[in-house]
C-alpha cells in the first residue's frame, strides 16, 4: 500500500492528502498500469483524486486515447497513422475528447473497477468491484456492475448534504484526530 501523492510524478495527475493504492505487487507502478492511454501533452486531460480515497488492486482509468471516434463513418483511427495515409490532421481527431477523470474525496473504488475519460464520481462514493463505470457517480452512491448502475445510497437525502456541508477531509490533522470516533461510527 502507498500514499498515492508521495509516488505520483505526472503533473498531469492530482492527488489528495492520504489517498492510497493497494497493490499486491508494487504499488509504487500505478501510473504505469492504472493510468492508461493518458496523453497529456496531446489531449491536456487530467487525473484528479481527491483527499481520504481508498483505491484497491487493478483499477483502471482509461482516458481519451482509449477512445475511437463515433462521430466519423469509421471508428478506425486513421489520424493515428497519418504519415501512412498522407493525411495532415491532428492525432485527437481519431477518438473523441470526453474530459478529466475526478474522484472526489472519501472514494472507496474497488477491486479491479474501471473509470473511463469524463467521469466525476462525488465525494463518499464507492464503486463496487470490476464496475465499469461510464457515467458520473452521485456522492455517497454505490454503484455497481458493467455498465455501473446505482445500487443505492450510503445515508439519506439529508445527511449526506450535512456530510457534503461538513467536509470533515479538510479539517485539520489533529481535528481529524480529535473527531476520529465520530467520523469511523
Amino acid at each position: 500500500m502507498v500514499y498515492l501523492k508521495s509516488c505520483v510524478k505526472s503533473p498531469f495527475i492530482e492527488v489528495g492528502d492520504y489517498s492510497f493504492y493497494h497493490d499486491f505487487d508494487n504499488p509504487l507502478d500505478f501510473e504505469k498500469k492504472c493510468v492508461l492511454y493518458h496523453y497529456p501533452y496531446v489531449n491536456n486531460d487530467r487525473l484528479i483524486i481527491g483527499k481520504f480515497c481508498s483505491i484497491a488492486c487493478g483499477t483502471k482509468f482509461l482516458f481519451n486515447g482509449a477512445n475511437h471516434t463515433l462521430k466519423s463513418l469509421s471508428t478506425y483511427p486513421f489520424p493515428v497513422l497519418a504519415g501512412e495515409w498522407d493525411l495532415q490532421v491532428p492525432v485527437t481527431d481519431a477518438w473523441d475528447n470526453k474530459g478529466d477523470i475526478v474522484i472526489g474525496n472519501d472514494v472507496w473504488i474497488g477491486f479491479e473497477a474501471v473509470i473511463m475519460a469524463g467521469v466525476t464520481i462525488g465525494d463518499g462514493a464507492i464503486i463496487a468491484s470490476r464496475a465499469v463505470v461510464t457515467k458520473d457517480v452521485e456522492p455517497y452512491s454505490i454503484v455497481g456492475g458493467v455498465p455501473a448502475k446505482p445500487i443505492r445510497k450510503r445515508f439519506s437525502e439529508e445527511r449526506i448534504a450535512e456530510l457534503l456541508e461538513m467536509k470533515w477531509w479538510d479539517w485539520s490533522e489533529q481535528e481529524i484526530q480529535q473527531r476520529l470516533p465520530e467520523i469511523m461510527k
